[in-house]
């Protein structure tokens, strides 16, 4: 066996005794990647809504509202982080609260096309029957808008679990920790295996989220793809 390949025999990409004996480390990593995606994504849909029908209602608001979004979203994340940090002292904190900015402009933006969307010859109709303005907007718009703002939640979610692993910078990045820690001593199976977990983490999300679209918009199921 030549040197090259001791090397590689000593450091494999995928290891399974080092998720056996690094499980508890490697659980709380995953634990905190979810817990930051999950309050991430719930906070930035709690303020999208609101802000999406503001502007809907206000048009006049619209380019604000999506300007101050898209302003945020350009932030570069490894600044944002550690811009937050020194004011807050919280590492956890600082990261959620970046990742909420990150998430808000998917979620207001795709809400607000839903919300845009509903053909004008509904509302004409919804209207003749008596509706009022939060009448149509409860009952009518926001329904129509639900598979947009699921779609919106979908893409959110995807882009936070990546995002989070950027939360290293100022020590609070679930997975990311451990592919820090991978890269800094070379431990090939740290890496690959924080990577997986992302991913795998990633889709489950995504395919949740997807079930839970269907489930609540049960007036597309029989709609052609």
């Amino acid at each position: 066996m030549t040197l090259s390949a001791a090397r590689a025999a000593a450091n494999p990409w995928l290891s399974w005794p080092y998720l056996r004996d690094n499980w508890a480390d490697v659980s709380e990593a995953l634990g905190q990647h979810v817990g930051l995606t999950v309050q991430a994504v719930l906070l930035a849909a709690v303020l999208a809504v609101p802000l999406a029908v503001l502007a809907h209602l206000r048009p006049r608001l619209a380019g604000l509202v999506l300007g101050v979004s898209g302003a945020l979203y350009t932030v570069p994340s490894l600044a944002l982080f550690t811009l937050i940090y020194p004011f807050l002292l919280d590492a956890r904190l600082s990261v959620l609260i970046g990742l909420v900015m990150y998430a808000l402009l998917v979620l207001v933006r795709n809400m607000l096309v839903g919300l845009q969307g509903v053909p004008e010859d509904v509302r004409d109709a919804a209207r003749g029957l008596g509706y009022r303005r939060l009448r149509l907007l409860l009952t009518v718009e926001l329904p129509h808008a639900t598979p947009a703002l699921v779609a919106g939640l979908r893409l959110a979610t995807v882009t936070t679990v990546a995002l989070v692993t950027i939360g290293v910078v100022v020590g609070y990045g679930g997975l990311g920790q451990l592919m820090f820690r991978g890269f800094q001593s070379d431990y090939h199976a740290e890496i690959t295996t924080a990577a997986l977990l992302c991913v795998a983490l990633a889709l489950a999300g995504d395919l949740l989220l997807r079930v839970v679209g269907y489930a609540v918009t049960p007036w597309l199921r029989g709609a052609a793809p």
